[in-house]
């Protein structure tokens, strides 16, 4: 059989990517072995994770994520209280894993006490008289509500003692360290778990009556991620968990610098190529157990003599069946010889007691009775030799009645001889029908004999002489598919002339023109029944109008040349090494795959291996089974989604949002909010460092798109400089750190006196942080 023609070479195999879930850190939290009371310590906690460290330190000293879990240790029957990394470290635990978030808000504040607990364990705070001896620097979103602001402050100064604290907003502590302590104007993008803001900076402090929030950052962005890979793949066998389509986002989308032309042509082959990423979840594949030649010789004796006792039974029951129809023909042969010696009336009568209706009834079943006798005893000779042997019986001896004349017998010989004349006549089709097969045997073996002379002569030739005639009929099998869907349009000329034939059929009573009609008509007591001039069906060809208002030679005559396409494309596989399966009727008239963005969308740049599986003949059930076509239905193809998901931060309403995106909150921020755009003007200065923050910032090509959506609505020449932070993850920690050591930070603390005297509501002002609402 002739290979297939796409091999590895046209379409190397694709790489595959595990599909990771969260990677256990095997390294324990460190404890920090340089404490010191009075040293301020520094918290960035965001909903996603939680940094913290003592500011004499270039680094925080712990990072871990905001989550703890609570479970019952079976053996000691203790209950144990998790943090960070460690929920997932037994895959027992994470049904119990929580957060102390909801959103950006935080709701559980025990969760909140014990994840500060583990964190001050870990800086190894000490202390003689129960207290954080040390001053704490903390992160807040901006805007913060009363009651998140609240209940920090009850925590640290009622939990824990600590002598003051303050807060800022960790996107401009993040600018803070990206220049070096020297902040001036600019525009800070930070994009983090829950939320994306935009500041604006003028002098070196945030202008908070100016920041925009979008609400949408990375935990909203992987759960659209798993909406629509759930949307894509229904039926996938996995579950995709949250940290799934986390470290699918993060390993693989990016943001596209023309997101329409992108959009446009990433399922284009040549670009889908690159562009197409496979995830391979998880499958164990149990390798078939191979049978020893003793147990398929055992189990096919088995199958043979299972299928032979059927066979048996099924031809008892034929032969109980058809001695039944004998006896019962017997039967009616006696009773039809007795109405020569009864009156019409009384023939009635005799047919009622057998539940005839009248003689013609009678017949009928009588001759379909005879015919069905015919039928099954020239079924039951063809397929059993056992039933008759015809080697037997000698065709001038066998039935001697046949030849005499029925003058000559009594009546239980003429009952004989209609039995002899049954008989012979099988006999006589038996032979008739076994000539017939051994001459189509003969003529098959000589054509055959014919065909491979013909080939071991000239191979080429034959093959070119093969592949011409199925051509020939390829082409005419398509010419009566385009004649049968033509009837499909009114307006075609197939269509009028069809409707033509029926407007004759049915123009009798209407105006015909032809003389048999003209007769009709002016025989006004004719019906349709008793019509002398109505001589329709008189010839066979009459009925030939039926057939073609019907289709039916069309469609014989498609499935004539079906079945001989398929014996030449048989043959062409099987002698032919230039004729392929993809060479097929059966292959070209599937859809194209490369064509079909639905096919490249869901299965990437290769065809789908089931079907060619399905025209190498493999049954379904094979199929199902093969390895190859497990691992398939395994597989993820992420491509558009990998720019849709964070196109969103700047056309939320894919995801139904609806908000203004980053281009349009930063043009109606530089071009209308503050003030015109003019030379040393603050519009002017703050384009001059756009300064782009949050875990989203490391999304490839955030600064290019930002580039470019800013150069859209910004005059020509304008000092337009777009900046990603050096690492996004610590730059807010190491922001706080470089800010702890100024005199702005000593005058922003609020101390536990001032926080009873004051209330919550209190905090002192920074360039850094919140504003106060209190008058």
């Amino acid at each position: 059989m002739a290979p297939s023609k796409k091999g590895p070479e046209e379409f190397p195999p694709q790489t595959k990517y595990a599909l990771k879930e969260n990677t256990v850190t095997q390294v324990d939290q460190p404890f920090y072995q340089h404490y010191d009371t009075g040293v301020p310590i520094a918290i960035d906690m965001g909903s996603y994770q939680l940094r913290a460290g003592l500011t004499n330190s270039n680094t925080p000293n712990n990072i871990f994520p905001t989550l703890m879990a609570r479970y019952r240790e079976r053996k000691s029957n203790q209950l144990l209280t998790l943090v960070g990394n460690d929920v997932y470290r037994d895959p027992l635990i994470r049904s119990s894993i929580k957060s102390p978030f909801d959103g950006s808000i935080i709701t559980n504040w025990d969760y909140v006490e014990t994840i500060f607990d583990y964190t001050f364990a870990h800086l190894n705070v000490q202390s003689t008289n129960e207290s954080v001896n040390n001053p704490i620097i903390m992160t807040e979103p901006p805007a913060t509500t009363l009651n998140y602001r609240k209940g920090l402050y009850e925590m640290l100064f009622e939990t824990y003692n600590a002598p003051q604290v303050t807060f800022g907003i960790d996107s401009l502590f993040s600018y803070y360290a990206n220049t070096n302590g020297k902040p001036q104007d600019a525009i800070v993008i930070g994009s983090g778990h829950q939320s994306t803001h935009v500041i604006p900076v003028c002098q070196g402090k945030g202008v908070l009556s100016q920041t925009k929030r979008i609400d949408w950052g990375g935990d909203q962005s992987q759960q659209f991620l798993g909406k629509l890979l759930a949307l894509k793949y229904p039926y996938f066998p996995s579950r995709l968990t949250p940290a799934n389509t986390t470290n699918i986002f993060q390993d693989h989308c990016y943001v596209s610098e023309d997101y329409q032309h992108d959009l446009k042509h990433i399922l284009d082959m040549d670009i889908l190529e690159s562009k197409d990423i496979v995830l391979q979840a998880p499958v164990e594949i149990v390798p078939e157990k191979k049978k020893s030649e003793e147990e398929i010789a055992a189990q096919t004796l088995k199958r043979r003599e299972q299928g032979k006792r059927l066979q048996e039974q099924a031809k008892v029951r034929r032969q109980e069946k058809l001695l039944q129809k004998q006896q019962e023909y017997e039967y009616f042969v006696n009773f039809k010889s007795e109405f020569e010696f009864l009156t019409p009336g009384e023939v009635q009568k005799r047919l009622q007691t057998e539940n005839f209706d009248d003689l013609s009834d009678f017949n009928k079943y009588f001759t379909n009775l005879e015919k069905s006798i015919k039928k099954q005893e020239h079924n039951e000779e063809d397929s059993d030799d056992e039933g008759f042997n015809d080697g037997n019986i000698d065709p001038l001896t066998a039935w001697p009645l046949v030849g005499i004349p029925d003058e000559q017998l009594n009546a239980e010989e003429i009952k004989e001889k209609r039995k002899q004349k049954l008989h012979k006549g099988n006999y006589e089709a038996r032979q008739k029908s076994l000539e017939d097969k051994r001459r189509e045997e003969e003529e098959r073996a000589q054509y055959e004999q014919e065909q491979k002379e013909w080939r071991e002569r000239d191979m080429e030739g034959w093959c070119s002489s093969k592949r011409i005639e199925l051509a020939q009929i390829i082409h005419r099998v398509k010419e009566r598919n385009k004649l049968l869907e033509s009837f499909k349009d009114r307006k075609s000329m197939a269509a009028q002339q069809r409707m033509r034939s029926i407007a004759d059929l049915a123009n009798d009573e209407n105006g015909s023109t032809n003389a048999a009609s003209r007769k009709r008509r002016r025989n006004a007591n004719a019906t349709i029944d008793n019509d002398p001039n109505d001589t329709f069906g008189a010839n066979d060809d009459d009925w030939n109008a039926y057939r073609d208002i019907t289709n039916v030679n069309l469609e014989e005559e498609q499935a004539e040349d079906s079945k001989v396409i398929l014996k030449l494309e048989e043959e062409l596989l099987t002698y032919d090494a230039n004729f392929h399966h993809e060479d097929t009727l059966a292959a070209q008239t599937t859809f194209d795959w490369k064509n079909s963005s639905l096919h490249k969308f869901i299965h990437g740049p290769r065809p789908n291996i089931s079907l060619a599986m399905e025209l190498e003949g493999l049954e379904q059930d094979e199929i199902a089974a093969h390895p190859e076509i497990i691992m398939k239905n395994h597989q993820l193809h992420v491509n558009v989604e990998r720019i849709r998901v964070p196109e969103i931060l700047f056309q939320p309403h894919i995801a139904g949002l609806d908000q203004a995106g980053i281009t349009e909150v930063c043009d109606d921020l530089v071009n209308r909010r503050l003030g015109k755009f003019e030379t040393d003007s603050p519009s002017y200065n703050v384009i001059k460092d756009v300064f782009i923050t949050g875990g989203l910032s490391n999304l490839p090509n955030f600064d290019t798109r930002i580039v470019n959506e800013f150069t859209g609505f910004l005059p020509i020449g304008a000092p337009l400089r777009v900046r990603k932070a050096q690492d996004a993850t610590i730059d807010p920690w190491k922001g706080m750190k470089l800010w702890s050591d100024t005199n702005e930070c000593k005058g922003s603390y609020v101390t536990k006196a001032e926080f009873e005297e004051y209330g919550p509501e209190y905090i002192k002002e920074h360039g850094l942080g919140n504003v106060c609402l209190m008058e």
